[in-house]
C-alpha cells in the first residue's frame, strides 16, 4: 500500500505540537490512530513502525511528547546521551501537561475529514500515555506496548499519576503487550496491573506476554530487537483494533 506522510503542527495552549501524520494514499476515510513514541520521540525507528500500521489502513498521528521543552523538534539518538535527554524531557513534563497535549492531538484527529473511529497506541512511556488516552470516551480501542510506570504510577514529573486508579474510566477495548524479560515491567509489576484492571471491572481485555521479549523488543535498532515478536505483536494489534 502506498502511503502519504505529512508534518503537521497541532495547535495547543500557547504552543504547537509537531506531529507526523502517515496515512494510506487516497481519500479515505480510515480509522485514526494516535501513536505515542518512546522517550526518544520521532525517530526513524518509530516512523517505520508508524508506516507499518498506516499500511494496515490507519491514519497514524505520531506527536512529539515533549513539545513544551527544548526537545521540541528533536529526535534523540539511541545512546546514553539520548536516553538521559529523553528522561529529562519526561521529568520536565507533568501528567496534566501530557493529558492536555493528548486532548489537542485527539481533537486534531477527530476533526480530520479522512478519519472515522479513534484508536490509540504507544510504546514504553508512550504505552503509559496510550493507557491514559483510553480515558477519553472518543477512543474506541487502545493497544499499550510494554507501558512503563503504569504499575506504580510514575509518569514524567509525577511520582504517581494515578493511572491505574482510573482504570474504570476506560470505556473502549484494551490490549496490553509485555515482554517476559522486561526489567521495567517484571512479573510482579504485570500482576499488579492485571489485578488492578480486573478490580476496576476491566475483564474484557487482551493481555499478551511474549516469552523472551525484552524491554523495547519492537524497536528495530539495537540488540533487544526481536523481529519475529515484533511482527507477531503488530499483527495481533491490527487484528485487535480492527476486530478481525
Amino acid at each position: 500500500m502506498k502511503l502519504r506522510e505529512d508534518e503537521v503542527r497541532v495547535p495547543a495552549s500557547g504552543y504547537e505540537i509537531r506531529a507526523m501524520v502517515i496515512s494510506p494514499a487516497g481519500a479515505g476515510p480510515w480509522p485514526g490512530l494516535l501513536l505515542y513514541t518512546d522517550i526518544f520521540q520521532l525517530t526513524e525507528s518509530t516512523l517505520r513502525t508508524a508506516r507499518r500500521l498506516a499500511s494496515a489502513g490507519f491514519v497514524v498521528c505520531a506527536p512529539e511528547i515533549y513539545p513544551r521543552t527544548d526537545l521540541a523538534g528533536v529526535a534523540l539518538e539511541f545512546d546514553d546521551a539520548g536516553k538521559q535527554a529523553g528522561l529529562a524531557g519526561a521529568a520536565a513534563t507533568t501528567t496534566a501537561q501530557f493529558d492536555e497535549d493528548r486532548a489537542a492531538v485527539l481533537d486534531h484527529l477527530a476533526g480530520r475529514s479522512d478519519v472515522t473511529t479513534l484508536f490509540a497506541t504507544g510504546f514504553c512511556l508512550g504505552g503509559h500515555l496510550a493507557f491514559r488516552a483510553a480515558f477519553d470516551p472518543r477512543v474506541a480501542a487502545t493497544v499499550c506496548f510494554y507501558p512503563t510506570g503504569l504499575h506504580n504510577g510514575a509518569l514524567g514529573a509525577d511520582a504517581d499519576a494515578g493511572s491505574l486508579a482510573r482504570a474504570a474510566d476506560i470505556a473502549g477495548r484494551l490490549m496490553i503487550v509485555f515482554g517476559s524479560r522486561d526489567p521495567h515491567v517484571p512479573a510482579d509489576a504485570r500482576l499488579r496491573i492485571v489485578s488492578a484492571l480486573y478490580a476496576a471491572g476491566q475483564e474484557d481485555l487482551e493481555l499478551h506476554v511474549y516469552a523472551g521479549g525484552e524491554h523495547a523488543f519492537m524497536r528495530d535498532v539495537g540488540a533487544r530487537h526481536d523481529p519475529v515478536l515484533t511482527d507477531h505483536a503488530l499483527t495481533e494489534a491490527v487484528s485487535f483494533l480492527t476486530e478481525r
